[in-house]
């Protein structure tokens, strides 16, 4: 009979407490991961450098405003007075406008190349019209309120009064996302008037005289522009309370933003800066 074959010692199998320390690390790196995304973002502090100062219709109730090659589309609201209008941007004369319906509350506006997408208040419809001449081409409905709008060049985004951003086709209007928005850590609520620029979004926030600037991806705010020395001397803005910043557009070309607010005069061409606080 030979000699025995010497076999290596097999090895231990590992025990119980082997994988349950492995799920305990696991959780442990993907809580910190998770705690690592949820620092509190630095917020900048901007306020806006005047660069001229143009007249707006006092009597302009706006609530959606675009820039287009010279002019401004406006959106204004109010039930019985609510309007699309193109304006003259230098001189502010109102050049043409079409009504809506006693009933409907105007809202947010939006260039789509050759339409414009216009939100009503409570009525759950958007109207779409011609970008040339006005006309009436279609229109959307959709469920809750309509608040501010501004098209980014692939998407629709849209406003409700609350701290949630509605990411929607521009050809059908369909919902396809949404994105909360929180600033230092806190949801951001009563998001209004929208302006799409870049891989941000620029919002009025109802009754302040803030804008904040929110990143698309993640909804959270990078900057706050504090507009508050904007706000018109004016005894019919001060006893109003509806009267308030809101009114944002973006000239790509010049780099330069231009904010009005409901029932003021002025229309601000303003560049953002750091500011001091």
């Amino acid at each position: 009979m030979g000699r025995p074959v010497n076999r290596p010692a097999l090895l231990a199998r590992p025990g119980p407490w082997l994988g349950a320390a492995l799920l305990v690390l696991a959780l442990l790196v993907l809580v910190l991961a998770l705690l690592a995304c949820e620092r509190p973002l630095e917020v900048e502090r901007l306020e806006p450098l005047v660069l001229e100062v143009w007249p707006h219709d006092p009597d302009a109730f706006t609530q959606g405003l675009v820039w287009d090659d010279g002019r401004f589309l406006e959106s204004t609201g109010r039930y019985g007075r609510s309007d699309l209008r193109e304006v003259d941007a230098r001189s502010g004369e109102v050049l043409r406008r079409r009504a809506l319906a006693t009933n409907e509350f105007g809202e947010g506006l939006a260039l789509v190349d050759e339409r414009l997408i216009q939100l009503t208040y409570r009525e759950g419809v958007a109207h779409v019209y011609d970008r040339v001449t006005f006309e009436p081409i279609g229109r959307f409905g959709y469920d809750g309120e309509g608040w501010g709008l501004c098209f980014d060049g692939s998407w629709l985004w849209m406003s409700d009064g609350s701290d949630r951003l509605s990411r929607r086709d521009p050809a059908t209007f369909a919902l396809s996302g949404s994105v909360q928005v929180t600033r230092d850590g806190r949801a951001m609520p009563r998001l209004n008037e929208l302006a799409c620029v870049g891989e941000h979004i620029y919002a009025n926030v109802w009754t302040t005289a803030e804008v904040v600037r929110i990143r698309k991806r993640d909804g959270r705010v990078d900057a706050v522009i504090d507009a508050g020395a904007l706000v018109p001397d004016d005894p019919r803005v001060r006893l109003d309370p509806d009267a308030v910043l809101n009114g944002i557009a973006f000239d790509p070309v010049a780099e330069r933003f231009f904010l009005t607010g409901k029932l003021w005069d002025v229309m601000y061409v303003v560049r953002f800066e750091p500011g001091g606080g």
